[in-house]
């Protein structure tokens, strides 16, 4: 019988008694974890498997624009682009989500109209999460009463990487909560760790833990922001932990890999690494995202090209 969440209450007491769990939990073989990564990205997908594939990695796109320089229009044209990826072709499913600043949640809201596309949001002070926890809730807050249904949240990685565990956990418990909607529901929380700044695959599955067992309904790689972001192996770590959290919990909890992934190759060698992984259960946009938004092209110029026969080239997909 899978035990449930409160069975982690014990462990989350104190700092002294959530170190004990993170650093009893088994040390990362990073050798053998990049060679598994890299020998599933070997796998040759063709045909039929491949046109499946992408269609699958376009439906699980969080459409992203997170610049200084956004501006309404920008959001409305992505929105846009996210309901109608290929405007030529009406049978390109929709992307996941549109992800946008908290400011530009009621743009995307008035955009989308409806449409069987969700609103995520960044909070929490992104991407370097260095704000007072007001500011982090209140930022969650505000994009929630917008419309936000998701939140892509950051944790502070200081106090992560200085040893202050139950202060990340807390800070995701509060974020958690700040979730919630006036009616009772509640937006999906997505954290995320920036596997790039944590140093160590261990610190991964560590941070992978505190935040399923803090109430996270996805585990994201990276901001986008700086020099290393989502990998084959680091996302991998992360597929074998949400396996894990289940087999034990029965609680299934999302990943995605964010920043870096541009090309189709790419995400087909990240959905093989889902299916061998975690397998099929994970294989939907309600499990797996792709946080990206060059790839969105590169996608839809294979996907013309396998429906056609011709390569037609960056010029003829809208850009971002």
């Amino acid at each position: 019988m899978p035990i449930t969440l409160p069975a982690f209450a014990d462990v989350t007491t104190s700092d002294s008694a959530l170190r004990r769990f993170l650093h009893g939990l088994p040390g990362v073989d990073a050798v053998g974890l990049e060679a598994r990564a890299a020998a599933l990205g070997t796998r040759s997908i063709k045909t039929t498997a491949k046109a499946y594939a992408i269609d699958l990695a376009i439906s699980m796109i969080d459409l992203t624009t997170l610049e200084g320089a956004d501006t309404p229009g920008k959001v409305r044209a992505l929105s846009a682009k996210a309901v109608h990826p290929d405007p030529t072709d009406r049978t390109t499913p929709t992307t996941a989500a549109v992800c946008v600043y908290p400011d530009m949640v009621a743009t995307a809201k008035a955009a989308l109209n409806g449409a069987d596309v969700k609103i995520a949001s960044v909070a929490t002070a992104f991407p370097a999460g260095r704000a007072a926890l007001p500011v982090k809730l209140a930022d969650t807050r505000d994009a929630v009463a917008a419309g936000a249904d998701e939140i892509d949240m950051v944790i502070d990685r200081g106090a992560f990487l200085a040893g202050r565990y139950l202060d990340t956990f807390e800070l995701i418990t509060a974020v958690k909560e700040a979730c919630v909607r006036e009616d009772g529901t509640s937006a999906r929380l997505k954290v995320i760790f920036e596997t790039g700044e944590l140093s160590t695959y261990d610190n991964i599955r560590r941070a992978s833990w505190i935040g399923m067992m803090a109430g996270a309904d996805f585990i994201k790689t990276s901001t986008g922001k700086v020099g290393v972001n989502a990998t084959p192996a680091n996302t991998l770590l992360m597929l074998e932990a949400v396996r894990d959290f289940r087999a034990q919990t029965g609680v299934q909890i999302g990943v995605k890999p964010a920043g870096g992934i541009r090309t189709t190759k790419d995400a087909i060698k990240f959905l093989v690494l889902v299916n061998e992984t975690v397998g099929e259960d994970w294989l939907s946009n309600h499990w797996f995202r792709f946080g990206a938004s060059s790839l969105l092209n590169d996608l839809l110029m294979q996907r013309q090209k396998l429906s056609t026969g011709r390569y037609s080239g960056p010029d003829y997909v809208t850009v971002d």
